[in-house]
């Protein structure tokens, strides 16, 4: 069984603080504050990492099913977007995720291809460790 660790130090208040992620073995680190989670400010946040781990599981799945059933991609690019909400009681969520895919598969119907998508979409480790709702866009490359 695979173990993936990634961590995070920050410093300071909220904000006026600063912090420091670091995925994996060292494959990425990043700045993070209050305004580049929050606001427009430079830097990444958890949310965005979120996303990247969807885009990234489900391209990889996706490809791995479509070529499973014999119809291998030339290309799957998919890209998530988090939506970070307040919550009414207070705090923050992640209402939903909106999942965009386009593929490039030579000779495959499109109906086959949202099936697959669909599919890809429920059973995506990353989609299943999410308990947001996920919404998808699916289309075949021309």
């Amino acid at each position: 069984m695979a173990i993936r660790t990634s961590s995070a130090t920050w410093e300071g208040d909220l904000p006026s603080g600063k912090g420091t992620i670091n995925v994996g073995e060292n494959a990425y680190e990043g700045a993070y504050s209050f305004a580049s989670r929050f606001e427009e400010g430079e830097g990444t946040n958890p949310e965005e990492l979120i996303a990247a781990a969807l885009a990234g599981c489900y391209a990889m799945a996706l490809a791995h099913g479509l070529a499973q059933d014999g119809h291998t991609p030339r290309r799957v690019q998919a890209t998530a977007t988090a939506h970070l909400s307040k919550d009414p009681a207070g705090g923050f969520h992640i209402p939903k995720i909106d999942l965009r895919v386009e593929a490039e598969v030579p000779d495959l119907d499109a109906d086959t291809f949202q099936r697959h998508a669909e599919d890809t979409k429920k059973n995506c480790p990353v989609s299943k460790a999410l308990s947001t709702e996920i919404t998808l866009q699916a289309s075949l490359a021309d």
